[in-house]
């Protein structure tokens, strides 16, 4: 009796045993997928979160240059419109304009513009993280582009593009001086991680009261946009006439 006693005992305790090994292992298990699933998850929301960077780095436009009308006037049969020219550094601060004076008011503006490989645009890198463009060249409609102003000269370093870390101009320098090569070459467009290198151009007709801002967007886009002036800078504009001139036609 004592044994068969002991016997159901034991089997008893064997069962709850079972039974609670059991379920200490799914407990276990159950935290476990939990903490998978909250890893896995936490992952996902990185990667959303990444993307998310790299299409608002693709989308994004940097501003390179600004014009405006700051005079217009002729001599009767021929009318010119003096256009102020100015561009801007990387870090967002003006460089020193430039004027430019055509006739009619219709221009062209010329640019080189160098887009580096994917890996590089969507990494944002400091050195090939985004496109970069060189204003060559302005021009009217009543002339031919060669006799139109030159901008920046191909083969120097562009003034938008000159900054404190020399490692950078070096790059950007060697980049412009072997633009041609580049062209060519694609083993050497492979070792300077450049995916696309080609010529760019806007038309607009200017008018006074409006300011036209070029920008240049990631993927290589060069675009123009203009908005109606503030008052304020119209009055500006009215004690900033200049004697009208020819330019270099």
């Amino acid at each position: 009796m004592g044994r068969s006693v002991m016997k159901i005992v034991m089997l008893a305790v064997m069962v709850v045993g079972g039974w609670v090994g059991l379920y200490v292992y799914e407990q276990h298990g159950d935290r476990a997928e939990l903490r998978n699933e909250q890893q896995r998850r936490k992952e996902a929301e990185a990667r959303v979160e990444q993307l998310k960077s790299v299409v608002q780095h693709l989308t994004s436009e940097q501003r390179v240059a600004d014009i405006l009308v700051t005079d217009v006037s002729g001599d009767g049969t021929k009318t010119y419109t003096t256009l102020l020219f100015q561009e801007y550094a990387k870090d967002g601060s003006p460089l020193p304009p430039k004027r430019f004076t055509i006739e009619g008011n219709e221009a062209h503006l010329d640019a080189m513009v160098i887009k580096f490989q994917g890996k590089y645009v969507e990494a944002n890198d400091p050195l090939r993280g985004r496109s970069i463009a060189l204003f060559t060249k302005l021009f009217d409609d009543k002339h031919a582009p060669e006799k139109g102003y030159v901008i920046d000269e191909p083969g120097h370093i562009p003034a938008v593009y000159k900054g404190s870390d020399p490692k950078v101009s070096d790059f950007e320098q060697q980049l412009w001086r072997d633009f041609w090569k580049l062209a060519q070459d694609k083993a050497y467009r492979q070792q300077m991680g450049v995916d696309v290198l080609q010529g760019k151009s806007l038309w607009w007709r200017f008018e006074p009261g409006y300011l036209y801002t070029v920008t240049l967007q990631a993927d290589a886009d060069l675009n123009l946009r203009y908005e109606p002036l503030k008052g304020i800078y119209k009055e500006m504009l009215k004690g900033a006439q200049t004697r009208p001139t020819t330019g270099p036609f």
